[in-house]
């Protein structure tokens, strides 16, 4: 799977998400958050145009270390190993996360003069 490094230095990585097994699929463009430790967090306003269902929450600790509480939402993921059902994270914030959850058991490899990213199973 091959992403990007944009000019402003992120990485980033087309997803393609679906609000069940038998939904469309919507391409969001993920930006690779090593920092956090789940596996996506979604704008609120991307996941009431794809349409996900609420699932539940989770206590999140922010980068400033503040605590807050945040919704959960059921989508479902084309990855390496097919199609993965994700509790994502819902939050006010402009760009989708993706975090080392969906990075385990890959290879990550980022060039930064090239521009590109590479995630490769392992």
């Amino acid at each position: 799977m091959n992403g990007y490094i944009d000019d402003q230095g992120r990485a980033l990585l087309h997803v393609e998400l679906r609000s069940s097994p038998t939904s469309g699929r919507e391409s969001v463009e993920a930006w690779i958050d090593t920092g956090f430790t789940g596996e996506l967090v979604l704008p609120r306003r991307i996941i009431q145009t794809l349409g996900f269902e609420r699932s539940g929450s989770v206590d999140a600790i922010l980068a400033d270390g503040s605590q807050i509480q945040l919704s959960t939402y059921t989508c479902f993921v084309d990855w390496f190993d097919g199609e993965r059902r994700l509790e994502v994270v819902g939050n006010e914030g402009d760009y989708p996360l993706l975090g080392v959850g969906l990075l385990l058991d890959l290879e990550l490899r980022l060039n930064y003069r090239a521009g590109t990213l590479i995630l490769n199973p392992t």
